[in-house]
């Protein structure tokens, strides 16, 4: 799991915002414990987590550089040569259904696999294969995050469940996702 960014928009650090009465990253943790047996939480040293004793291991990428697909690089480097299934904190209406349809698609040796939602790609909830570290080490820093994961050559998966991707970061979007988990 991705534990995100300071959360300036949204008043704190993203792991420890609640929704309905949950930290954002409880969701998250839920919904890979259903579907995979090792999880790691990546995060930058100064970033507040809940306690996470039991539920997930913690690894610290590097302060710098700044970009959202250094977390993924970090977590390939650490998973020993095992592909990764990334999870952004701050997307806590994905369940394990979603996830599992990740989980399932063949990668017939693409280095990864993105879901789509709303027509846009979702390169922070997917899953990566080994061979996407050669891309991703050496990716361009201002390079926008969507076009350095499709230059990789990843499957696109077109998303069962679009709503599920909505992305919390603002007070809006946490009363959207209260508003979706209810229905």
């Amino acid at each position: 799991m991705l534990a995100g960014g300071d959360g300036r928009r949204i008043g704190g650090d993203k792991a420890m915002v609640e929704l309905e009465g949950r930290p954002l990253i409880a969701y998250v943790l839920e919904a890979l414990h259903e579907v995979v047996d090792d999880v790691a939480v990546v995060a930058k040293r100064d970033t507040l987590l809940p306690s996470l004793v039991g539920h997930a291991q913690v690894w610290i990428e590097p302060d710098e550089p700044q970009h959202p697909l250094c977390g993924v690089v970090h977590a390939l480097k650490l998973a020993r040569g095992r592909p990764v299934l990334v999870v952004a904190v701050d997307l806590p209406l994905v369940d394990a259904a979603t996830l599992g349809e990740l989980l399932a698609v063949d990668l017939e040796g693409a280095p990864g696999v993105v879901p789509v939602a709303h027509g846009r790609l979702q390169p922070l909830c997917a899953r990566y294969a080994p061979s996407a570290l050669r891309g991703l080490e050496t990716f361009d820093h201002a390079a926008r995050t969507t076009d350095v994961v499709r230059g990789l050559g990843v499957k696109l998966l077109e998303a069962s469940d679009p709503d599920a991707f909505l992305n919390v970061n603002r007070p809006e979007d946490l009363l959207q996702a209260g508003a979706l988990l209810g229905r």
